[in-house]
């Protein structure tokens, strides 16, 4: 994306430099932050929830600094992704500077995202585990995904694919004490509420962005979306069980987010099915948090360690947009 977008300001002739503006969870900002790291033309802004990111996940974009400048907000992650909404919406601030998103906001952060669901078909298609129809549509599949579901870009982007033919018989989001898109499918009223910190923290979010993009790709229609769409939600005791279980079990090492997909799809995958869950994170990331639970050190990947070694920059901020506004128009 980074060099797509530099290569359409060059195009362009596009002399202001291009700001990125990414709200993150913990996972998003560090891979905006290090895709456009050295980009020319292109400066971006990561915005974090004070003390509600892993150590190791606010490394990964508080110590680059160049062109990646990471602001940290006195909230949640809901006033994060507000604060950019809003920047998008201020007339006085996008006519001072040139502004874009790399989150999920952005249609060209969650769309490619598609092609690992097509990838991970092909690899299931090829090895002979789905069934052996010539032509296999939604209708006649027997795979079923589990996505570990916050913001819902990366399911969103998962519907966008079966809408595009993908052969994917149903889907399961899996949230953590934040159970937002879980209730929906229960009551078909869609209630955002407070975000609530869990141990799967790049998932608290209390009012997913992306809830609109599958609400319309539905028209609307509740019972369209729970034809094919299940919900699950899973406590912090239950997340460190599902953990600890995993790995006595099958020797595999889970991150608290990729937790409440296997989980997920344990509890809900049927016997003539064939099931893939998502694992969005390596369990480095939270060294301190899966150590208590499995009981076991978890070795950092020499990549992650780097970041370690580096300085935190970032800047202290309020929720309150004009303080954000009064920065930016700073720049």
């Amino acid at each position: 994306m980074a060099r797509l977008l530099q290569y359409f300001i060059k195009k362009e002739g596009e002399t202001k430099e291009v700001n990125v503006l990414v709200a993150t969870s913990g996972d998003t900002g560090s891979a905006v932050a290090n895709g456009f790291l050295g980009v020319e033309g292109i400066h971006v802004y990561v915005l974090y929830p004070k003390g509600k990111v892993s150590p190791i996940q606010e490394c990964q974009f508080t110590t680059l600094g160049r062109n990646i400048t990471a602001i940290e907000v006195d909230g949640v992650f809901d006033d994060c992704q507000a604060l950019v909404k809003n920047a998008f919406m201020d007339e006085e601030l996008n006519r001072h500077m040139k502004l874009t998103s790399a989150n999920s906001i952005n249609v060209a952060r969650f769309l490619p995202q598609a092609f690992y669901y097509f990838n991970a078909y092909a690899r299931l298609k090829e090895k002979g585990l789905l069934t052996n129809a010539l032509h296999l549509t939604p209708e006649n599949s027997n795979l079923v995904m589990c996505v570990p579901s916050g913001n819902f870009g990366n399911i969103c982007s998962a519907l966008f694919g079966r809408k595009m033919g993908l052969p994917v018989k149903r889907f399961i989001a899996a949230n953590n004490a934040n159970d937002i898109f879980y209730n929906y499918l229960r009551t078909g009223e869609y209630n955002p509420k407070p975000s609530k910190q869990t141990l799967a923290n790049a998932m608290d979010v209390g009012d997913p962005s992306n809830f609109a993009r599958i609400y319309d790709l539905h028209q609307g229609d509740h019972k369209a979306i729970i034809s094919y769409i299940s919900g699950a939600t899973y406590t912090d005791d239950q997340i460190r069980e599902t953990m600890k279980a995993c790995k006595a079990s099958t020797g595999y090492t889970l991150d608290p987010h990729g937790a409440c997909g296997y989980q997920a799809l344990k509890d809900q995958l049927q016997d003539d099915e064939v099931g893939v869950f998502c694992e969005t994170a390596h369990p480095a990331k939270f060294k301190d948090t899966v150590e208590s639970i499995i009981s076991r050190e978890v070795t950092i990947p020499d990549r992650l360690a780097a970041f370690m070694k580096g300085t935190k920059q970032s800047i202290p901020l309020s929720k309150e947009f004009l303080d954000f506004k009064s920065f930016l128009m700073k720049q």
